[in-house]
């Protein structure tokens, strides 16, 4: 376990659902990943993250796929890339990442609490 915070400081994190649209290749990158525009609904609008989630996705199965992520990190340039969200995901044997997700579809920008 890692050192215990607040709840204040858990509040200041701000976890939403969000819809991948759009899933690029990221030959760059250090270790492969994907380069993912993700919707975030009206409020937020549409973020950029990279992710490294190639060895158990394909791109076609990203697109549509409601995920969790947070959105109010400082914007990290990668490359050429700026990654404005921080994606999710359980990390498994060998670095394989399990996006984390919703059991049934919510409006996008929807808070996690």
């Amino acid at each position: 376990m890692k050192n215990a915070i607040t709840y204040a400081d858990f509040e200041k994190i701000d976890v939403r659902v969000g819809t991948i649209i759009k899933v690029n290749d990221f030959p760059e990158a250090r270790k492969p990943a994907y380069q993912l525009h993700i919707d975030f609904g009206p409020e937020i609008g549409i973020l950029k993250s990279s992710a490294q989630i190639t060895k158990r996705y394909l791109k076609e199965e990203l697109l549509g796929k409601q995920i969790v992520a947070v959105v109010n990190f400082p914007a990290k340039q990668i490359g050429k890339f700026r990654s404005q969200c921080l994606v999710l995901g359980a990390v498994g044997e060998e670095g394989n990442v399990v996006l984390l997700n919703t059991d049934f579809k919510v409006e996008n920008g929807t808070c996690i609490a």
